[in-house]
């Protein structure tokens, strides 16, 4: 019988493995631990759980609490490992990290198609059926070898992202459309400041709090030309406003002047429901993020989506590089799964590895690959790392904005979220058994 490798076993690779298994197939599940681990793991188990035990909200109404629901009609081995460690946690879904890891490592262990093989990787097989799920921290001759079949310029090891809000959020009693000099018509959302507006901005960005930065991020420094724009406010008081700020070719419709300040948004998606922040990356607090990015006129109410990040993160460049089922352009032998595919959090890594371990089986059966429907969140989040149209690609998580909106236009928030929910959940019922 062909078997499938899966390299890593994270919490993506431990679907695919599992998915894989579950479908008849021997798998070869590799991992590094313990023979090696990585700056950010202390355990032996699979499936380790880093950062946070929140897994974040349980509401169907909500991005995260949708994605799982998917994620369970899909048979997700996290799921089920989250059910039986969940601790209190108001409406997220929190676990105990030991047990949920001690779950999912008895679980895969003892799979009787699942063979666990400890050692460290450090060539990508090419000609044999292979789920790359290695993580955020992929480094040595793996990562070699993966740039070495991505090509150079499409693999990250770091994400500088800037934040990303819902587009329909947006003031466009303050907000306008336009290019510098109406070189290209109306390619940026334009968010004009006047001075004092720009001041009192300025004041709050430089004295924000920063992320704590773990030691597996470090060094910062490193990374010069991806520069936080609070660090890069602190050389000055017109630092930013001569730089990703500047008003220059712009001229605000409700005055018929130049501003005196401007923050650009530029489409993150081909829809047009998602618009990132130019030159905003970041280092700040999330809830510093929210607060301070708020102040800019037309943002007051925003809805961010994603917010900026600075840290170690090993990512392929998938718009360019991954076909819509997760394999690979160049040789759809490899799949890559988790957070090396483009998807950022557990859950998103999680629900990854489960399209990729079925994809797998379907190319070794011959089978069309299953490509979900953009309306659902698992579906809209790969078509998102998946998209061609998506310049400077950052990894993206799960929220509202990456799906297409609904025929009708539905006011209230949580109404809204409920129907976009009840769109997906619909296909589910109809289609996965």
């Amino acid at each position: 019988m062909k078997k499938i490798t899966v390299i890593g076993a994270g919490l993506a690779g431990c679907e695919a493995a599992n998915t894989i298994a579950n479908r008849g197939y021997k798998v070869d599940l590799i991992e590094m631990k313990p023979v090696k681990k990585s700056p950010a793991h202390r355990s032996d188990n699979f499936a380790e759980l880093v950062c946070s035990n929140s897994l974040k909200a349980s509401r169907i109404d909500s991005a995260a609490g949708l994605l799982k629901e998917e994620m369970r009609r899909l048979g997700s081995v996290c799921l089920e490992a989250a059910d039986k460690s969940s601790v209190a946690a108001g409406g997220a879904l929190a676990v105990d990290r030991d047990v949920f890891s001690e779950y999912i490592t008895d679980k895969i262990k003892s799979n009787p198609n699942i063979t666990v093989i400890s050692k460290v990787v450090e060539e990508l097989p090419t000609d044999s059926v292979t789920v790359v799920a290695s993580g955020p921290l992929t480094d040595g001759a793996l990562a070699e070898s993966i740039k070495k079949i991505c090509n150079e310029e499409h693999l990250s090891f770091f994400d500088a992202a800037a934040p990303v809000v819902e587009a329909a959020s947006i003031d466009f009693s303050k907000a306008f459309i336009a290019s510098r000099y109406d070189d290209n018509g109306g390619d940026y959302i334009n968010c004009p400041m006047n001075k004092e507006e720009y001041l009192n901005f300025y004041n709050e960005l430089i004295n924000a709090e920063g992320a704590l930065v773990h030691g597996f991020d470090k060094p910062l420094t490193a990374y010069e030309g991806c520069m936080p724009v609070e660090v890069l406010a602190k050389r000055g008081e017109d630092s930013i406003r001569f730089g990703p700020l500047k008003p220059v070719g712009l001229r605000d419709p409700r005055t018929g002047h130049r501003p005196w300040a401007v923050v650009q948004l530029r489409k993150e998606n081909a829809g047009g429901t998602m618009y990132n922040m130019v030159g905003f990356q970041t280092n700040l607090k999330f809830g510093e993020q929210k607060r301070v990015f708020s102040m800019i006129p037309g943002l007051e109410n925003a809805e961010f989506v994603r917010y900026g990040v600075m840290h170690r993160n090993t990512f392929i460049n998938s718009p360019k590089l991954l076909n819509r089922d997760l394999s690979l352009k160049k040789n759809d032998n490899i799949f890559f799964a988790g957070q090396i595919s483009g998807v950022e959090g557990y859950m998103e890594s999680a629900a990854s590895g489960i399209v990729a371990g079925i994809n797998a089986v379907n190319k070794l059966e011959n089978k069309s690959p299953i490509i979900l429907p953009e309306f659902s969140m698992i579906g809209a989040l790969l078509n998102y790392i998946c998209d061609e149209t998506v310049v400077d690609f950052q990894p993206m998580g799960a929220n509202f904005g990456v799906l297409p909106p609904l025929s009708e236009h539905i006011r209230d928030k949580r109404e809204r979220y409920g129907a976009l929910s009840a769109r997906s959940l619909s296909w589910f019922d109809k289609n996965i058994r």
